[in-house]
């Protein structure tokens, strides 16, 4: 057995009942182990006890019982020693905005205890790895969401630690920042045998470890090598192709309302989905869902993420279901539309038309000459690597930036000379929360109707509407900064929409929540695209990009691709490929044009 860097077993730890909070059990008896030159996952869903862990490794919190171990120093007695010994990232790095990337690394390096003498050969590294050497005099606050966190691994790294902990380091960054943040981690612990304890929201990362812990509500629900953990879902995985006119996302939707299915996602053009155990094969490849749409499903090899997504099912079965969403009255399965009617832009109203749209800032051209249109009840992306211009562009559409040049029109409206106007038709949702969080949900839902202009029955009526859409009646009285994320989206979905807008803008909503609340996120975006709402998305989950109409990707201020996932997918002559991969091919094929 190889030597532990880290050993936690029947690991504890309750945050005692406040004045204004129940006492809660955020880790119940969790044995973990991390080994020398070992990078190890911890994944699960919001709440799960995944941060309190980490903290505990770190020695900033004591645990209430079982036993926690840096190599043979016990972490609650040497939490001193321990934090000098671990480096830790957390969600929200501490970087010094004002501050220069050289300044950041001196300041962190002075307050790990760095010799002077020490410092240069190790910053180079650092530098040399992460690619930010070219760019030492920059503030932080100017750096791009990438670049910030790399600076912040390279702070976290100007110590050799024995243990390096980093909770969910690539949230809110693109697939390309993303594989060179891997890349960096995978060669820094090849070269100084380093011990890794990762957090991820994606799961293509988990698969990468080593090995893989999954925890719920602060329990271990399974643990082993990703291949391990992967065959646990052998035999109840399955792809369909919905028939030509119907998206995806509908027949994910009708997919997800069969009692035998636990899991459907749109992939690669197909929508996978995973059965419960048990279920035969002539079963799960005739489902009334599918038979309703004429088609069959075909088995496939199963990933991790089916795997995680079945335990968690399984997990909310044995509860008695009492976490699991709400059904949507009316769309049992065979009740979404058999077809929905081909898009031509001559039949379908504009919502969105951009021509030719430019916005500098001093010298700096952020948007380079970009047209494109939106249609009424599209689901519509942004996508681009950090800094790409997809957030100017974006902000110019809702009205928040003032275009340089061009042409822009949101729901009829020309937002150069009515932006007022063109707002009344917008409801957005920002990728921070940005509710009032000394409020309670009621307070909010209702203050922002009066807001939008709503009073009396009307008001009554949509407040009614958004808390029963988005299960929000228990929580009702709730202060909205104690809502945990997945509530907390909920709670801005509900608030963007009470005053029921043609268009609905979402900056990057899913962004550090789980995929399980991804998964209802999603279920509620197709309800209303189903009604005619026009949704306009960003996000960083590329394999998102699948729940589109349509979808854009911008890089360098440019528009470098255009049209459908298929249609994109059918241009690069890569119709089986995963998101990623699409986005990163017309990424490098655009800067390979551009640097020609």
């Amino acid at each position: 057995m190889c030597e532990l860097a880290l050993r936690a077993q029947r690991l504890c730890k309750v945050f005692p009942r406040t004045k204004k909070t129940e006492e809660i059990l955020a880790l119940g008896g969790v044995s973990l182990q991390v080994g020398r030159g070992e990078i190890v996952a911890l994944i699960g869903p919001d709440g799960a006890g995944k941060t309190t862990f980490m903290r505990l490794a770190c020695g900033l919190l004591r645990p209430t019982d079982g036993e926690l171990y840096l190599g043979d120093t016990p972490v609650a007695e040497h939490p001193q020693e321990v934090q000098s010994r671990v480096s830790y990232m957390p969600q929200k790095f501490g970087l010094y905005e004002e501050l220069t990337i050289q300044e950041n690394l001196d300041l962190y390096a002075s307050l790990r205890g760095v010799k002077k003498e020490l410092r240069e050969k190790r910053f180079a590294k650092l530098l040399d790895m992460t690619g930010l050497a070219s760019f030492t005099g920059r503030q932080a606050g100017r750096l791009s969401g990438g670049m910030k966190q790399k600076l912040g691994l390279a702070c976290t790294l100007v110590q050799v630690p024995e243990l390096l902990i980093l909770d969910e380091p690539t949230v809110g960054v693109d697939p390309l920042s993303r594989r060179e943040l891997w890349a960096i981690l995978k060669d820094i612990v090849e070269e100084e045998s380093l011990s890794v304890l990762v957090s991820t929201a994606y799961l293509d990362e988990a698969a990468r470890c080593d090995r893989v812990y999954i925890l719920d509500r602060g329990k271990l629900l399974a643990s082993g090598t990703p291949e391990e953990l992967q065959a646990m879902a052998e035999g109840c995985t399955y792809v369909a192709s919905p028939p030509e006119g119907v998206p995806l996302r509908i027949l994910q939707a009708s997919l997800l309302e069969e009692q035998a299915v636990l899991d459907a996602v749109p992939s690669c053009s197909q929508v996978r989905y995973t059965v419960a155990p048990g279920t035969g094969a002539a079963e799960a490849s005739h489902l009334p869902s599918l038979v309703h749409f004429g088609v069959a499903g075909k088995p496939c090899s199963p990933r991790l993420e089916d795997s995680f997504m079945l335990l968690l099912k399984e997990a909310q079965k044995e509860r008695g279901g009492e976490d699991l969403p709400a059904p949507d009255e009316g769309k049992a399965a065979g009740k979404w539309p058999v077809a929905v009617p081909q898009r031509k832009e001559d039949d379908l109203p504009v919502d969105i038309e951009v021509q030719d749209l430019v916005k500098s800032f001093g010298d700096f051209t952020a948007v380079s000459h970009i047209s494109f249109s939106v249609h009424r009840g599209e689901v519509f992306g942004l996508l681009g690597p950090n800094g790409a211009g997809k957030t100017t562009t974006f902000r110019m559409l809702c009205g928040l930036l003032p275009a340089t040049e061009g042409r822009l029109q949101v729901a009829g409206v020309d937002l150069r000379t009515a932006r007022r106007e063109a707002r009344a038709n917008i409801g957005y949702v920002a990728q921070k929360f940005s509710l009032y969080e000394n409020l309670t949900v009621r307070e909010n839902l209702l203050f922002y109707g009066g807001v939008y202009g709503l009073s009396g029955r009307r008001l009554r009526e949509r407040f009614q509407a958004v808390i029963e859409e988005f299960s929000l009646t228990e929580v009702l009285d709730t202060l909205a900064g104690k809502l945990p994320g997945g509530y907390r989206q909920r709670l801005s979905m509900a608030a963007a929409l009470i005053h029921e807008p043609q268009i609905l803008f979402l900056d990057e909503p899913t962004s550090g929540i789980d995929p399980l609340a991804r998964r209802i996120f999603w279920q509620q975006i197709t309800r209303l695209a189903a009604r005619g709402t026009t949704i306009i998305i960003t996000t960083h989950f590329m394999d998102e990009a699948e729940y589109c109409d349509r979808f854009l990707i911008q890089d360098q201020g440019k528009l470098r691709a255009l049209g459908s996932p298929r249609a994109i997918r059918t241009r690069l002559g890569m119709p089986q490929a995963d998101m990623d991969e699409v986005f990163l091919q017309v990424v490098e094929e655009g800067r390979g044009e551009a640097a020609l």
